[in-house]
Parts: C-alpha cells; sequence; structure tokens
C-alpha cells in the first residue's frame, strides 16, 4: 500500500531567508573532505578462552548422559512436627493471645511498700571514711 504525496498545505513552512539560504547552498565550497576511519575491535584471547569454555560447559549440559547417574535414597533431615508439639504450640498461642487481651479494668490498686530502703547519704559516707 502506497501513501498518497501530502498535499503543499500539510508540508511544514520554511523562513523565507532559510529557504534561499538551502537553495543557493554550493557543497563543494562549503564543505571540507574527511576521511572515515573504521574502527573493528577484535576480542582479546581472554574473551576468546571464556567464550569457550562457556560453549563447552553448555554442550555438556546438552549431551549428558542420564544412564550415568547413579540412583539415591533421599533422607528427610526435617521431619514435620508430630502431634503433641502441636498442641503444646497451640496451649501457648492460647497463653499468649490471654496475654495480650487482659483486660486492666478488672485489676485492685495497690500502694508499694519499700521493705529494703536504700542507705540514706550520710551512712554512705560513713562506710567511705571508715
Amino acid at each position: 500500500m502506497s501513501c498518497p504525496a501530502p498535499s503543499l498545505k500539510d508540508l511544514p513552512k520554511v523562513a523565507g531567508d532559510l529557504k534561499s539560504e538551502l537553495e543557493g547552498f554550493n557543497k563543494s565550497n562549503n564543505l571540507k573532505n574527511a576521511d572515515t576511519q573504521e574502527k573493528i575491535i577484535l576480542p582479546s584471547a581472554e574473551d576468546v578462552a571464556s567464550e569457550k569454555n562457556e560453549k563447552a560447559l553448555i554442550t555438556g549440559i546438552e549431551n549428558f548422559e542420564k544412564s550415568k547417574l547413579k540412583h539415591t535414597e533421599t533422607q528427610e533431615k526435617n521431619p514435620l512436627p508430630d502431634k503433641d508439639v502441636i498442641e503444646q504450640e497451640k496451649g501457648q498461642k492460647n497463653f499468649i493471645s490471654g496475654i495480650e487481651n487482659f483486660d486492666r479494668t478488672k485489676m485492685k490498686h495497690t500502694e508499694t511498700q519499700e521493705k529494703n530502703p536504700l542507705p540514706t547519704k550520710e551512712a554512705i559516707d560513713q562506710e567511705k571514711s571508715a
């Protein structure tokens, strides 16, 4: 499918002075010659060696023979808890929820009495001097 050519009104507008400058441009007088330099960077010996190792590893995996594998028995080292342990954990959860949901309004107010008071400053000074 070809698209129709745009009409003159759809083309972008160019300023008059720029248009005259573009029309009068002479590329032979105004442009300088430049040499194009094509730079091809070859991979280093390390890059080639690492790529060979990677390819060898991939082909080794792809061509692996399953017949070389030996059968082994799986040993379960982290067994699931038995029924008694589960019941103990449920009891601990009930205990913790009882602490978290404790109703403080049922508590009675008490006064604290010090039965082992700290020594006074005079008694401390007296012990230091002795």
